[in-house]
């Protein structure tokens, strides 16, 4: 029997201490198609890229005041469905026309949900609904989706939640949102100062706005940090950082925060900050006190606070479908109500589409005046 020298024994017993140490509650690793392919497979056109540029540009003039409109994400709660996600943004590509004069329309596309405790994490993650995981698919299928609503001429916003996911989905997306759960994030604020989007970090879930303000400065400013490249290999990201970050309000710690004392408490706070004072509202999640028969409600408050003279407020937020509501995930798949959310209840397509009018309606001579 061979004598092993020190160094075979000394890597032996690295070896051991490693195989009981790493990755212990780790059952496997898939591989996943790095961003340079998936793009490749399914590219960008023309036509795409034109909406993509038009739609942050656009966004960029509001918030710059450039733009007298107000710009609106509307959408589901969440993408489950992909020919219900088609429909919906044939829909709102034909009413973006119709309400442009005072609306800027920008379709609400997530495909991450954060969850509280479990529960299904959208499409990008579970595109089966059934715990399969099968991400690349999902990636995928996402991809489709977006480069369709692209060739149809319509914006899209999503939430940054995962940060990998942007390698391969930003160069189509228009807008970002970092959600209340990520706002506090080092991760997301990162992320969020690399990313070619205006970004919106929504409040804290207690409410509080000094979580956001802080994200808003930190994503200003260059980082670096580990993340992945194109070509899927582990890099060191370096940004420049972003200055389109603004606030999102939400509500919180079981209240709204729409009102106009709130806006002009974020206002203040936000100018105290050296931010600019631009204000989204999310008329969902507690601002309608997870009842989306509120909505409407909660976006008309605040076009008569544009009305009656608010400069700040720049952006809606509304979670809507083709269907009233939500339904469970059920076993059986066939089973799914077709346009009915699966996550937030929504409101349905004919009182979207009624508000949006209503709202346009009004605002136009509104939005003249902030000029001033």
């Amino acid at each position: 029997m061979a004598v092993l020298s020190l160094l075979e024994v000394l890597r032996s017993a690295q070896m051991t201490d490693l195989a009981v140490t790493d990755n212990l509650n780790v059952v496997g690793f898939d591989d996943m198609p790095p961003p340079a392919q998936i793009k490749a497979e399914l590219p960008l056109t023309g036509t795409g890229t034109d909406t993509v540029r038009n739609g942050r540009a656009q966004l960029t003039r509001i918030l710059d005041r450039q733009d007298l409109r107000l710009f609106v994400v509307v959408g589901p709660c969440s993408i489950h469905e992909p020919r219900a996600a088609r429909e919906y943004a044939q829909r709102l590509r034909a009413l973006a026309d119709e309400v442009s004069d005072a609306l800027f329309l920008v379709m609400r596309v997530y495909f991450e949900k954060p969850r509280t405790a479990t529960g299904w994490k959208g499409y990008i993650n579970d595109p089966d609904m059934d715990d399969s995981f099968h991400i690349g698919r999902g990636m995928r299928g996402a991809r489709e989706l977006l480069l369709a609503f692209a060739e149809l001429g319509l914006p899209t916003g999503s939430e940054a939640l995962d940060p990998l996911s942007p390698q391969y989905l930003a160069d189509l997306i228009s807008w970002y949102a970092i959600g209340a759960r990520t706002t506090e994030s080092q991760t997301h604020r990162e992320m969020a100062s690399g990313l070619s989007t205006p970004v919106g970090f929504k409040n804290g879930t207690d409410g509080g706005l000094e979580v956001a303000i802080n994200a808003i400065r930190s994503a200003r400013s260059p980082h670096s940090f580990l993340g992945i490249g194109p070509d899927g290999r582990t890099a060191i990201v370096r940004t420049r950082g972003n200055r389109l970050g603004h606030l999102v309000l939400r509500g919180g710690g079981g209240r709204p925060n729409y009102d106009t004392v709130s806006v002009r408490l974020a206002e203040a706070a936000l100018l105290k900050a050296n931010l600019a004072p631009n204000i989204v509202v999310d008329c969902s999640h507690s601002n309608s006190l997870k009842d989306p028969s509120l909505q409407p409600l909660v976006f008309m408050d605040c076009v008569h606070q544009i009305k009656e003279g608010n400069r700040s407020i720049v952006g809606m937020m509304l979670e809507g479908h083709l269907q009233a509501g939500n339904q469970p995930i059920p076993d059986e798949l066939s089973q799914l109500k077709y346009g009915v959310s699966v996550t937030d209840a929504c409101i349905d397509w004919a009182t979207t589409a009624d508000l949006l009018r209503r709202a346009a309606s009004e605002l136009s001579a509104a939005l003249a005046a902030r000029s001033g």
